[in-house]
């Protein structure tokens, strides 16, 4: 790997007088624009923990962190520099460990793709027994699914579709479609193209019962 150096847009950007809402998004900015080896020095006046802990979650590999020494109390100085030219391909979650630290009566989103810049949405849903996701219609975007464990329904507007561990399931754009779980309840991982504000309702079975 190069060295980080001076280079970049700037040797230097204090975010002090910056509003706080406006501070990450700027330092993320900053460092996209990096080329390999370059860097920037961050001026702070507090240790920025939260930021570091975003970087590792979404760039972790991809950057330098150094802290530089100061004489003042209440000032960081932190060298931020790009060791790589993009993101790295990454284990995000062990499906088979998830699954056995999960509650069966645990209902929705048990994981998620968390990294901010992404051109995909995933989840690990779990619907509890008995339970469901009512009958809607799909967003103007393809969904795959893949079973993990227990057993259940996808329900369409002819025949329903049932299904159990390492099926894989497509839910073409706009499709109408209904998904229940069996007697042990569903978990499945669900990927598509990222549209913000998608989301589901899950009932349990004693809210709504669904057929069987």
């Amino acid at each position: 790997m190069t060295p980080p150096t001076d280079a970049g847009n700037g040797e230097e950007l204090d975010v002090r007088a910056i509003p706080k809402p406006q501070r990450h998004p700027l330092i993320f900015a900053r460092f996209d624009a990096l080329a390999v080896g370059e860097s920037f020095v961050l001026i702070n006046s507090h240790d920025p923990k939260h930021l570091r802990r975003e970087f590792e979650r979404d760039h972790p590999g991809t950057y330098e962190w150094t802290y530089l020494p100061t004489e003042e109390r209440a000032l960081f100085r932190i060298r931020i520099g790009r060791r790589v030219a993009t993101d790295l391909p990454r284990v995000l979650v062990d499906t088979h460990a998830l699954n056995s630290e999960v509650d069966t009566d645990a209902a929705g989103a048990v994981w998620r793709l968390e990294p901010a810049n992404r051109q995909l949405d995933a989840n690990v849903i779990r619907i509890p027994a008995g339970g469901r996701i009512e009958a809607h219609a799909g967003p103007d975007l393809d969904v795959l699914l893949h079973v993990l464990t227990g057993s259940g329904k996808i329900v369409t507007v002819t025949d329903p579709i049932p299904v159990r561990p390492g099926a894989v399931v497509w839910l073409p754009r706009r499709s109408q479609r209904a998904i229940l779980a069996g007697p042990d309840g569903l978990t499945y991982f669900s990927v598509h193209q990222r549209r913000p504000g998608l989301g589901l309702t899950i009932a349990s079975a004693e809210a709504r019962p669904g057929p069987t």
